[in-house]
Formats: C-alpha cells, structure tokens, sequence
C-alpha cells in the first residue's frame, strides 16, 4: 500500500482494480481526483475507496498462526515380519546336450521349443565309421577267444604228461604262460569291443531327462565333436528354485523358525509387480558366507505348473515370518532418522509437537511396527515435519487413509 497527497493511502492495486471495477470507476479518475483534494472527490469514488481498502486487508495472513500438519494414530493390529530379497530362479533338472564323439550331424528328431520324454531321440551322429569299428573289434575278440581255446588245451595236455614224467618241467611253465597270455589278450580285445560299441551308441543322443527343449545350435549336415559345444537344452520346470542372499542378522531368524518347526511362507514377485499366486517353502541354507556380502545363500522351492516360472528369471523373493500377537504400526513416511536413530514427531493433546525415538521391529507394506518409543492413539505427523521442532505448537490435521488402508 502506498500514500498519496495529505497522506490518503492508496489499496494495493490487485484488490483496488477489481474493487474499483465493481463501482465503476477507472485508476484515472482516482489519480485526477486526489490532484484535485478528497474533498471534489464524487460519492462513488469515495465508495470505491471505502470498498478497496479492506480488500487488502484481508488478504495478509494472520501473524503467528500455527503451521499445519497431517497427522496419523498409532494403530494396534496383527502384522506379520516381512523381508523382501532380490532372487534369480533356476530348474532343478537342466542338461545341456553334447556330442560325444565326431561325425555329420544328421536328422533333428525333435521341434524347438517342444515337450521331450526321457529316452526320446533327438540327433544322431553318422554311426557308419564306428559300427566298423565294433566289427572289427568283434573279429579280433573272436580271434583272442580261439587263441585261449588253443592254449588252454596245450596246457591240459602239458600237465598230464607232467604226470607221467614224460614233459620237462619247463615245457610245463612255458605252456601255462601261453595260456595266461591268451586270456589276457582276449580280456583286452573284449574291452576294446566294449568301447567301440560305446562309442557307437554315442551317436545316438536321447534325451535323459523329460522336459522342455530349447533350439537347436547346429543344423543337420554339420560335423560335430565335444568341442562343438551345446546342441541343445533341456530343462524341466515342474519344479523350480529361487536362489538368494540373507544377511546374517536376517538369518538368525529364519534359522530360529525352521528349528522350531514353524514354515515360513515364502512368495515371488514378479517383473510385472504381481504376486506369483503358489506359495514356496525355504529347503536350504548354505553353510558358508560370502565373504563379499556378508549373507549367506537360502533357497526356496516353488511348485511351476502352469510353467510361468522360467530359468534364470530375476524376482523379489518376499519372505514372511510368523505374525506376532500384534504390533504398534505407523505409517512409514512417519520415519525420520538421525545419527542417534530413528525417531518421529508427535502431536500432544495440547497440540505441541514432542519428539520421540523409537525402535524399529521391521517394516512391510509402508508400515512401520514399532517395537518402542510409541503406544496405541499416539497423534503421529506423516506431513510437515520440516516444518516443526519439539515444543512448538502446531494445528493437527487427520491425514486421509493409505490406498488399501481401513479408515478411522
């Protein structure tokens, strides 16, 4: 506001603008008007006057009023513990599929992508080469098999006339050595049969497991060997496992339930943000921590049916404890903390702000339960404690119910 002639003050010019444009005079005929002296001045301009100046007024605040927060009681409900981990999932039964031994590639038996059952073909391996090799390997075992006939009964006939003192003794040894080396012989050549048959049937790749099936990596027609790598995978997704890490302060709790016997329900969410809908249950923890991370490695087990659940998938494994009898919870964005720790500001029943520490048990589902520090219908402020300290006066405000949240 500022003054004009004989010290006639002037409305601020927002809130005088539209007064005057309600009383139907311009800023003009005010300016000539106070050159000419209030006292020339027309009724309606006086009334414009009069009707501008406390419209200006009104619009200053009030001084010292006390800021505004939103706040929230300290409720008293059942809450179970909950901790939330990053997991990677993996099959229990996964087989890379490899050549054994070297030769064309021949025709694909299976579809990629498909079902196969255990013992299904799914390549073949030119076999013509090794099923040579088996004959072969045949004959000479054949052969081993008649020299060890022949041997056999030179010695019959050197023990008999050693009987009778009519072969000398060394005849004798030099007889039984041709027998034990016949059999030794026909010993090799039974293992080099068995080999070759072996190697025969590696050109035949079946299936050891029943699953699912990925692409094929080679195409009919290619030469192939150990060193060519994976020709294909199977895996079977019946069943499936989520890795993760637990730190070791986590871990004493879930130690503590598994030995009392009490299952801890284990759930996955997805990358989606939902809920996978089957339950887990933890089967195994590691016996050794990483030494990088401090944690120790669980494993939680998922029926996969419907086969959602895919190898190697990245989810939120969510692993909740048993629920306590019940917990004193606030609202998380209630938290602040310090280096002395976690605290929030509560509103008294005179309406002063009072800082309080707390413990905090754990957190789920932006709920915090407290395990000291706050009791049940504590006025706890979840906005503005930016603008408040302990001891001030403040003017509380119910804050609405959370998305999901009952209403009070």
């Amino acid at each position: 506001m500022t003054y004009g002639p004989r010290g006639v003050a002037h409305p601020s010019r927002a809130s005088g603008d539209a007064s005057m444009r309600r009383a139907g005079v311009s800023r003009h005929e005010i300016a000539a008007a106070l050159r000419r002296g209030l006292h020339r001045l027309a009724p309606g301009v006086l009334l414009a006057l009069a009707c501008a100046l406390p419209a200006g007024a009104q619009t200053k605040p009030p001084e010292n009023a006390p800021p505004i927060v939103l706040v929230r009681p300290a409720e008293l409900r059942p809450l179970a513990p909950q901790s939330e981990y990053v997991g990677r999932l993996a099959v229990f039964d996964k087989v890379e599929l490899r050549a054994r031994v070297k030769g064309v590639l021949g025709k694909r038996e299976f579809a990629d992508g498909t079902k196969v059952a255990e013992g299904q073909l799914l390549f073949t391996i030119d076999p013509t080469p090794y099923r040579i090799a088996v004959n072969q390997k045949r004959a000479l075992r054949d052969g081993a098999q008649a020299a060890l006939i022949n041997a056999e009964a030179q010695l019959k006939r050197a023990v008999d006339l050693l009987r009778t003192n009519n072969v000398s003794q060394v005849s004798y040894d030099q007889r039984l050595a041709e027998q034990l080396q016949a059999k030794a012989t026909l010993d090799d050549a039974e293992a080099q049969l068995e080999d070759a048959e072996l190697q025969l049937s590696y050109t035949k790749i079946t299936a050891p497991i029943a699953g699912l099936i990925g692409r094929a990596a080679v195409s009919p027609g290619n030469i192939v060997g150990p060193e060519s790598g994976v020709l294909a995978t199977i895996v079977n997704e019946r069943q499936i496992r989520a890795l993760f890490s637990v730190s070791q302060a986590e871990l004493l709790n879930v130690r503590r339930d598994l030995r009392a016997g009490e299952p801890l329900a284990v759930r996955l969410r997805l990358a989606d943000g939902k809920l996978y809908p089957e339950k887990g249950k933890v089967d195994f923890i590691d016996v050794a921590v990483d030494p990088t991370t401090d944690g120790q490695m669980a494993r939680a087990v998922f029926d996969n049916a419907d086969e959602l659940l895919t190898d190697g998938q990245t989810v939120r494994v969510i692993v909740e404890g048993n629920a306590p009898a019940k917990a004193v919870v606030v609202p998380q964005p209630a938290l602040a903390i310090d280096q002395t720790g976690p605290y929030v500001y509560v509103v008294d029943s005179k309406g002063v702000v009072e800082l309080r520490r707390i413990t905090i048990d754990f957190v789920r589902d932006g709920m915090i339960a407290v395990a000291s520090g706050l009791k049940e219908g504590d006025r706890v402020i979840v906005q503005g404690q930016q603008r408040v300290r302990a001891g001030m006066a403040v003017e509380a405000q119910q804050a609405p119910a959370a998305a999901g949240q009952p209403k009070r």
